[in-house]
This record gives C-alpha cells, sequence and structure tokens, in this order.
C-alpha cells in the first residue's frame, strides 16, 4: 500500500518527451535540464532514464557533485557557474563544465593553481537581452581571449544566451536576440546553444549546435495559451493524495481557518492530507480543482499545512481511504493547476518537497 501523499513519475512518458526534443531540433545536441532536483521529478532518476541526453545542465555546483558522485558520467554543464577560487577546483575535480557570466569568475579559473586537470569544456554566457547574467556582444572576444590564454582551459568555449520571451510566439524581442547572437557567429569557432523548451518549438533558426529543453521533458507546456496535449507532449508527474476524512456539513458552516469558505446548504465535504507543508502551494486556496473518482471537485477553504478540503457533495460513493488527484491526469493538469494558482507549472513541480514520496514507472 502506498503511504500519500505520493508523486508518481512515468518515466516512459519523460522519455516520449525526449524524443520530441528530437523530433523538433533533429540536428541539435541535446542538453538536458535537470536543475532543481530535476524540476522536483528527481534528478538521479530523471538522468538514469534520459541517458541518450547529451548532456545534462544544472544551476550549481553542488547538484552537478550529486549526479557524479551517483555515477552519472555525461557531461554536466553549471548554468550558474563558480563564484569561488575553490568552487572551480572542485568543478574541475568533478569535471563539470562552468558557464562565465562575468569577469571575476574567469579570474577565479586563471589564478586556480591546484587543479586536478584542466577543464575539458566551458561555455560563456551572452547578454542579448534578458539583461540577467552574461557578458555583453561588445566583451565576449575579450573574454574568448582571456580564457584560451589559460592553462586551466583545455577544450571547446561555447557561446550561450537565454531567451527572455520564448513563451511569446510572434515576440519580435526574439528575433532582436537571436540577431545579436548571429552576428557573433561569423567571428566564433565553437558550439552555440540558446534554444529553451519554448523555443525549441517554435523558434528553429535558434537550435543551433545544442538546445536546452527544461519544462517540455517534463510534460508541462512552457505557452499560456497551449495544453501540453496540443504539443504532444505527456504529464510525467501524478501527484495524488488520500481522502482521510468524510463529514456531514449544515447550512452556514465554515470550512478551516479564517472561515473563508461557508456551506450555503447541507453537503458532505472530504478532508485531503496534502498542504502547504508538502508543497502544495497555499495560493490554491478556495481556486484549485483536484480529481477524486474521475470526477473534479474543487478545493474548499484555505490550503493548510497538512491537509485540504474538498467538495464531496457530487461524490456520493466518495469515502475514506480513496485516491485524490491533486495534477497529473486528463481532468486537472499541472498546467490548469498553475493557473489557478496564478502562477506557472514550474512553481508548482520544483515546489514539490520530501515530503511526498516519489515512486518510479515506466
Amino acid at each position: 500500500m502506498p503511504t500519500y501523499p505520493i508523486a508518481e513519475i512515468n518515466l516512459a512518458a519523460l522519455k516520449h518527451n525526449f524524443l520530441r526534443v528530437k523530433d523538433c531540433a533533429p540536428n541539435s545536441k541535446v542538453m538536458s535540464v535537470i536543475k532543481a532536483d530535476a524540476y522536483g521529478h528527481g534528478d538521479v532518476e530523471v538522468a538514469k532514464a534520459l541517458h541518450k541526453s547529451d548532456a545534462f545542465a544544472v544551476a550549481r555546483l553542488s547538484e552537478g557533485i550529486q549526479l557524479r558522485e551517483a555515477g552519472i558520467d555525461k557531461p554536466i554543464v553549471l548554468l550558474e557557474g563558480i563564484h569561488s577560487k575553490s568552487q572551480c577546483e572542485q568543478a574541475a575535480r568533478f569535471e563539470l563544465s562552468p558557464v562565465f557570466h562575468y569577469q571575476q569568475q574567469i579570474q577565479w579559473l586563471s589564478e586556480s593553481t591546484s587543479l586536478s586537470a584542466p577543464l575539458s569544456f566551458c561555455w560563456l554566457m551572452v547578454e542579448t537581452g534578458m539583461h540577467r547574467l552574461g557578458f555583453s556582444p561588445e566583451k565576449i572576444n575579450e573574454a574568448i581571449i582571456e580564457l584560451k590564454k589559460s592553462e586551466n582551459i583545455d577544450g571547446d568555449i561555447g557561446l550561450m544566451s537565454h531567451f527572455a520571451n520564448a513563451d511569446s510566439e510572434g515576440d519580435e524581442r526574439n528575433q532582436q536576440q537571436q540577431a545579436v547572437m548571429s552576428e557573433l557567429l561569423a567571428d566564433h569557432i565553437g558550439p552555440i546553444s540558446m534554444a529553451n523548451s519554448a523555443a525549441i518549438m517554435t523558434l528553429p533558426d535558434s537550435h543551433q549546435d545544442w538546445v536546452r529543453p527544461g519544462l517540455m521533458l517534463y510534460g508541462a507546456s512552457p505557452f499560456e495559451h497551449k495544453t501540453a496535449q496540443s504539443l504532444d507532449l505527456k504529464p510525467v508527474m501524478q501527484t495524488k493524495a488520500q481522502l482521510i476524512s468524510v463529514d456531514q456539513l449544515q447550512e452556514g458552516d465554515q470550512v478551516g481557518y479564517g472561515g473563508d469558505w461557508q456551506a450555503n446548504k447541507a453537503m458532505r465535504v472530504g478532508t485531503v492530507n496534502i498542504g502547504y507543508g508538502d508543497g502544495y502551494n497555499r495560493l490554491l486556496s478556495n481556486r484549485a480543482y483536484v480529481s477524486i473518482h474521475h470526477q473534479v471537485v474543487k478545493v474548499l477553504g484555505r490550503v493548510s499545512m497538512d491537509m485540504i478540503c474538498i467538495d464531496l457533495s457530487a461524490i456520493e460513493q466518495a469515502k475514506i481511504g480513496d485516491e485524490v488527484v491533486l495534477w497529473g491526469n486528463g481532468n486537472v493538469s499541472v498546467d490548469q493547476v498553475a493557473k489557478q494558482a496564478q502562477t506557472i507549472a514550474y512553481e508548482l513541480l520544483c515546489g514539490l518537497n520530501q515530503r511526498v514520496e516519489r515512486q518510479y514507472h515506466g
């Protein structure tokens, strides 16, 4: 018997979504993004399932080290790069490939005298319009020259950039960012990476040598007005909890903290064992819908730390022990729930914490 709440991770769906990446970008290498514990899906298990990836990308050094210690031997890119000389030494020891965003990071590399081996590969981030991290296009050649002078680099230097608006189809700012990057290509010999999930599906000119799929791997849509199903993406995570109480309310009874919801008639209400202590977003209070017995019902009152209450007035057969799907099937997709919380699927997936047991199949 499962101990709820659980997140069932469908590895067959994950592999299907990876093939969608290959269909969209058949001539590019794939750097699968598995930062933030693979968006809450479990980085080691996801890395093993996505063994056909050409490389993996994480945000931080600790994430890369965890994968190496788990036996993952594919190239691993550190998207945030290094943040000290000692981190540079650790990156070399664990054969991780940092992205360089600013001059100090290059200086740490140049000053490191105890690397176990030179870095075999690294990337430079180009600021093309995101205005978050990266070298301006005018300073890229200078940074490349400095890296090539370093005895601590013995391999390719790639150029990377990141779209700020790829999820907005037809947005001219996407073309503006591509144009900035294109101007650099004539003078650069080395790999290029720019396309995230949204760009992989809608901006083929941006694919270049490497694509970096993230959200689409996990079966959610990066577009506000397109469903994952319409993009032929399959949900990888199905999050489930259990009905632990069924009560009969009378007209006027209030549910949960603050009495934010009040019954306008006699009705049945159920309590489900999941809450914000598990990562179920509190903004879903009085807004969310869940699925029980293949029917969609509303969350009533505030989400508490360990529990939510749901409307059972139309589910006569509901009983203690029944399974409740929070998201991940056709009735309640993670994209739909994210809209109910007025957030994005990324946050819901990444926010589900370790109190929710992951179970893998497929």
